[in-house]
């Protein structure tokens, strides 16, 4: 299909970009990957009369560890957390989410708060940052602000984003010592939306038992699903495999599937269950400095 009609502007400043989107307020779309943003535009399901072009913002495309947070620009790739050797050692579940969203050519384009910030609940990254206890840079008219990951997602495609506003950073703190994560997701064909996913992040303290846990579910909600539950239960617990077993138990529970050509409520339910557990183990595994960055 053939997009409606839209004025293209290309700001040069992330300034100039604020203005543009409190002028036309909710008439205007931030394009910056566009990997989420052109289909829709294409089916119409998107009819802005106005698309905000911030590819041409210098400054915005840097992925980089530094005060102890990695630090993900508004304009920096997939692929370039593929190809990062800090993502690589330090952030494995960040690795793995990045290594299956889609297939390298969306890669090449897809930006990660671009994934963020289009608010679908099927998208990848949302879970992780959430298990990665991240934070969002939002800039707008009225200033900057920081948001968590687990309050940004208020419903479905829907975020705590005002119409003017611009997801500009990704903040992660840098996990600690003993710690290790992983994502685990099954998809219909490779490049395709989750049937279900799992993100998983641990920090162990000197005995080996839980000292942090941080879980949460893709595409079984009307938003990406933090398993708090589940994260309780294994904070002080050795991680063995009755504990992980309950654990995934629980985040299974939590999660608020709807039936679908990719399976019925239980059967996603069950997925989660055992996505759970492998995502939790494989985590543990690499909090103990057991594995790579990246299995399966």
């Amino acid at each position: 299909m053939i997009p409606s009609r839209f004025d293209y502007v290309a700001p040069s400043t992330l300034d100039d970009a604020v203005t543009l989107l409190r002028e036309h307020g909710g008439e205007a779309k931030v394009l910056s990957g566009g990997q989420s943003l052109i289909p829709m535009l294409k089916l119409r399901l998107a009819t802005p009369t106005v698309l905000v072009d911030i590819n041409r913002i210098p400054g915005l495309d840097y992925v980089e560890e530094r005060d102890g947070a990695l630090h993900i620009g508004a304009l920096a790739r997939e692929a370039e957390l593929e190809r990062s050797e800090v993502v690589r050692s330090r952030y494995p579940l960040l690795a793995d989410t990045a290594h299956v969203i889609a297939d390298p050519i969306v890669r090449n384009s897809a930006t990660i708060c671009g994934n963020v910030a289009h608010g679908d609940p099927g998208n990848d990254h949302p879970a992780t940052m959430i298990a990665l206890d991240a934070k969002f840079v939002i800039r707008g008219a009225s200033g900057t602000r920081t948001v968590a990951a687990r309050d940004f997602f208020v419903g479905l495609f829907t975020t705590v984003l005002e119409p003017d506003e611009i997801v500009t950073e990704i903040v992660i703190p840098t996990p600690t010592p003993r710690s290790g994560g992983a994502y685990q997701k099954l998809e219909r064909k490779v490049g395709d939306f989750a049937t279900a996913a799992v993100a998983a992040q641990l920090t162990l303290d000197a005995t080996g038992a839980c000292q942090r846990a941080g879980i949460a579910l893709t595409n079984v909600g009307a938003t990406p699903i933090r398993a708090a539950s589940a994260e309780s239960f294994l904070t002080g617990k050795p991680l063995d495999a009755t504990t992980i077993g309950e654990a995934a138990t629980m985040a299974a529970s939590a999660a608020e599937p709807v039936a679908d050509r990719r399976g019925s409520e239980e059967y996603k339910r069950d997925l989660v269950r055992v996505l759970a557990a492998r995502a939790l183990q494989t985590a543990a595994r690499r909090a103990r400095g057991e594995t790579g960055t990246r299995e399966g």
